[in-house]
C-alpha cells in the first residue's frame, strides 16, 4: 500500500511557511549569514581569523557559520560584511503592481 504524499508550494519564504514570527526579518538575516559564510569559506579564512576581522570571539563565528540567526542583528551582519570588504547598499523601490506584497531581499552584484 502506497501512502499519498501531500506537497504544498512554498511562498518563497520558508520561515513564513513554518509560521515563524517575523519571517521577512529571518529570511533577510539568513541571506546575509549565507553571504558572510560564503565569503569566509571562499577566501579560506579560518574561524580564528574571522573572529579577529569581525571583532567577535570564535564561538560567535561558529554560531554565525551554523546559522544561529537570533544571536545577530541585521545591522551587526551589515557591519560584518563591511569588515569582510563588502559594501552594503540599501535601495528602496516601489513595489511593482503585479506583486501582491512588497518584499525585502538580499541581492548580490
Amino acid at each position: 500500500m502506497t501512502e499519498e504524499i501531500k506537497v504544498q508550494a512554498s511562498s518563497g519564504n520558508v520561515f513564513a511557511d513554518l509560521g515563524l514570527e517575523n519571517p521577512d526579518e529571518l529570511l533577510l538575516k539568513a541571506e546575509l549569514v549565507r553571504k558572510i559564510s560564503n565569503i569566509i569559506t571562499t577566501q579560506q579564512i579560518t574561524q580564528a581569523e574571522a573572529a579577529e576581522l569581525l571583532g567577535i570571539d570564535r564561538a560567535k563565528v561558529s554560531a554565525l557559520m551554523t546559522g544561529k540567526l537570533s544571536e545577530f542583528s541585521t545591522v551587526r551582519l551589515f557591519r560584518f560584511l563591511n569588515a569582510l570588504g563588502q559594501d552594503v547598499e540599501i535601495v528602496v523601490t516601489s513595489k511593482p503592481q503585479s506583486d501582491l506584497q512588497a518584499q525585502t531581499r538580499v541581492v548580490s552584484r
